[in-house]
């Protein structure tokens, strides 16, 4: 079918834009932009990229959409437990629609807050997003604008709050067209890994801020997600006095006109102010990925202690730390970077700090793309689970990581052979940090990220769900008393005590003010005997004594079983395993007599 072609002249506004009201353009139109030297380009503001980003926009009525959710009160990040998803990789279909008829499943799961991996616009047919160049528009690969809206609407009536992934700190190199429009939406004054930075600050800044705080609304008002996560921001870089990262922030609260809303960081160096209420300085953003934790579980399941690994041990002082301070980075040298890294928590609350075993950076960076299940035994691979699950930060899953999936999470990006060939460089020069991994004979050998057989390889089977039932119940318990149990749900600073028991094994006492605490024993190595116990955190209340609430070596969990652990031959704490226990009364404790002594 033959288009007509119409063309408009653009009159010039303020700040360099040009525009003009065009009655005869509706839904569905398409659309490009001819430039003084007479090239055309898509809008770098599309709504909609039907034939990718290279290809004319469509123009998108977001009102056409019937939402069922005007009851919906958003979600704060206290209590939640965030679910991160790839859409193309987490069903077969990799369609929007597919992912909506496993939903039910995850609220089932008891996930309260589904993370999802960008969406906007990239170049390819299969991709991480993270080199997305229409920040607007939903890539067409997932399906419609429509139906990521149908998506969020569904979720929010499972009850499941939807954030969505967005990058700030730089633009894909394939059919990023920004700088045809205007030299002034990058910036030399600094640079990133991935490609040019985003002027934030410098010369002619303020309709680029603009343009990147209008993005932020725009997910929130036209699609009603609940918040985002804002992907590398130690990469956003502004000197300006109200930071780009608070302004983004408070836009999200605004279009969320009295929704409770969640903004989560990424943030490498750990810089906490970004966590901090704006009245005290900071960003007033809610959260922070907590790498410290990740990395700290890695190197206890791999075992081992290279490259941004090196600087920790895995051992049960961190996790300790981890659990009542967040980072354990604050301020120390860090070796691997040589410089300090991190900066002071103390007073903040738990769940400020999301923490997590698993994530798609972390996953893929490694030589097969393996899981943390396939890197260690059972037993420490179900403990590190329940440390996961139950520690006061905010935890997070991977997507299958509730039934243990089989399909890797490799790196993948779909571009002309060019660039396709500039990545695959790219990654391996990445990965050769690792120093096993930089052996000819390991280098050769990784998944091609352009090859369309890497992204194949990674898609969820959910019929392991039930094939791999015992992992499945173990996170369905954990889910379930987390949120059953007082002392799991207080996060508030201060809450949880730990101690270490022995270089492997440690407690954390979760106190309640009723005085119905909870203690999590973890042993990550052998069987420990304590013959002797002076740890006051391990006594009990008074005129109680420690029975088990639950345990990771439960036989539904494909676990041997799991005998007392407060004896009177005092404390026998199983090797890799994770133990809950809760106070009893004793029936030895001594009872008061009212008696009568005759005159």
């Amino acid at each position: 079918m033959l288009l007509e072609e119409r063309f408009y002249q653009l009159q010039p506004e303020q700040d360099g834009y040009y525009s003009r009201l065009v009655r005869a353009a509706g839904a569905g139109s398409l659309y490009k932009y001819r430039l003084d030297h007479g090239d055309s380009y898509p809008d770098p503001a599309s709504r909609f990229q039907p034939a990718g980003p290279h290809g004319f926009s469509q123009v998108v009525d977001p009102d056409s959409f019937s939402w069922s959710d005007a009851g919906w009160p958003g979600a704060a990040i206290r209590g939640q437990i965030i679910y991160e998803m790839h859409i193309g990789t987490f069903t077969k279909e990799g369609t929007w629609e597919a992912a909506i008829r496993e939903l039910p499943a995850l609220a089932d799961l008891g996930i309260t807050v589904l993370e999802v991996m960008p969406v906007s616009d990239f170049p390819g047919e299969f991709g991480w997003g993270y080199d997305g160049v229409h920040p607007f528009a939903p890539t067409r690969l997932y399906g419609s604008p429509d139906d990521f809206r149908r998506f969020v609407d569904d979720a929010h009536r499972l009850g499941l709050a939807v954030i969505h992934d967005v990058v700030y700190n730089h633009l894909g190199p394939d059919g990023n067209y920004f700088g045809q429009f205007s030299p002034y939406y990058f910036t030399s004054k600094h640079s990133t890994d991935w490609g040019e930075a985003i002027n934030f600050y410098d010369e002619h800044c303020g309709p680029v801020r603009e343009f990147f705080i209008a993005n932020a609304g725009y997910w929130i008002r036209e699609f009603h997600l609940d918040g985002l996560r804002l992907d590398a921001t130690q990469n956003v870089y502004d000197e300006s006095r109200d930071h780009i990262l608070a302004a983004i922030t408070r836009e999200v609260r605004r279009e969320a006109n009295g929704r409770a809303t969640i903004v989560v960081a990424e943030n490498e160096p750990q810089e906490v102010r970004l966590i901090r209420p704006a009245e005290g300085g900071g960003y007033g953003m809610d959260a922070l990925w907590n790498d410290d934790f990740h990395h700290s579980a890695m190197v206890r399941i791999s075992g081992h202690r290279r490259a941004y690994y090196s600087d920790y041990s895995g051992g049960a002082q961190e996790f300790v730390s981890c659990a009542k301070y967040g980072f354990l980075y604050q301020g120390q040298w860090y070796k691997w970077q040589k410089k300090r890294r991190g900066s002071p928590t103390f007073g903040l609350p738990p769940f400020r700090f999301v923490n997590f075993s698993q994530n798609h950076d972390q996953i893929a960076n490694s030589a097969r793309g393996e899981r943390g299940h396939q890197l260690t035994s059972r037993g420490i691979f179900r403990a590190m689970t329940a440390l996961v699950m139950l520690a006061p930060g905010t935890p997070m899953l991977f997507q299958g990581q509730e039934f243990a999936a089989s399909a890797p999470f490799l790196f993948f990006a779909d571009h002309k052979p060019g660039i396709a060939a500039q990545v695959r460089e790219g990654r391996r020069e990445f990965l050769a940090q690792f120093r096993n991994l930089a052996q000819p004979a390991m280098s050769t050998g990784f998944a091609a990220p352009d090859e369309r057989s890497t992204f194949e390889r990674c898609k969820l089977d959910h019929s392991e769900r039930e094939r791999h039932g015992e992992e499945y119940a173990l996170h369905r318990d954990l889910i379930q008393l987390r949120r059953r149990e007082e002392a799991f749900q207080r996060q508030e600073y201060g809450a949880v005590d730990g101690a270490v028991l022995g270089p492997d094994a440690f407690v954390l006492r979760y106190f309640v003010e009723s005085g119905d605490d909870r203690l999590l024993v973890v042993n990550f190595g052998s069987d420990l005997h304590l013959d002797t116990a002076p740890e006051p955190l391990l006594a009990p209340p008074e005129d109680k004594k420690w029975i088990v609430l639950w345990s990771s070596e439960d036989p539904r969990y494909g676990g041997d079983g799991t005998l007392e652990l407060d004896t009177t031959d005092n404390w026998h704490i199983p090797g890799q395993a994770a133990v809950v226990l809760q106070p009893e009364v004793r029936r030895d404790r001594k009872l008061g007599i009212e008696c009568t002594v005759p005159n």
